[in-house]
């Protein structure tokens, strides 16, 4: 909506500067005046056609550099924004990877002791079978 009325206001601007000009050139013509009046009017007019024409581009510079500035506002936010999401995903990553390793270390942990105490029975085992054997072979 900002976009419609800067275009309406450049639009009705430059009609009137356009309208001031072929108004004042027409009401110049056709005044009865001398040629050195007609001259001097048509200076004073020109000269004020080129100060309202200032105006107008000092008045857009001064809107184009706040539009630039507040551009660059609303960039460093998004930014900064961007910057703290990404630090709080890299912060949640690291916490999810700490607790893997932890839940795989113990599970690890727990599986050596898990395959220490199942080879200590399959060691009585087969100590138990070795000396029932010899006990039936004798």
């Amino acid at each position: 909506m900002g976009k419609d009325n800067s275009n309406l206001s450049k639009g009705l601007l430059i009609g009137f500067l356009t309208g001031s000009i072929v108004g004042a050139a027409v009401a110049l013509l056709y005044a009865p005046k001398s040629g050195k009046e007609l001259r001097a009017d048509i200076k004073g007019k020109s000269e004020e056609l080129a100060d309202e024409a200032e105006k107008f581009f000092e008045t857009s510079k001064i809107r184009a550099n706040q539009v630039i500035n507040e551009g660059k506002k609303k960039a460093e936010l998004l930014i900064a924004d961007a910057k703290k999401k990404a630090e709080e995903l890299i912060d949640d990553t690291e916490k999810i990877l700490k607790d893997a390793r932890s839940k795989a270390s113990d599970m690890l942990e727990t599986g050596k002791e898990t395959l220490a105490s199942e080879t200590g029975k399959v060691k009585t085992a087969v100590k138990a079978g070795v000396e029932a054997y010899k006990e039936a072979k004798n």
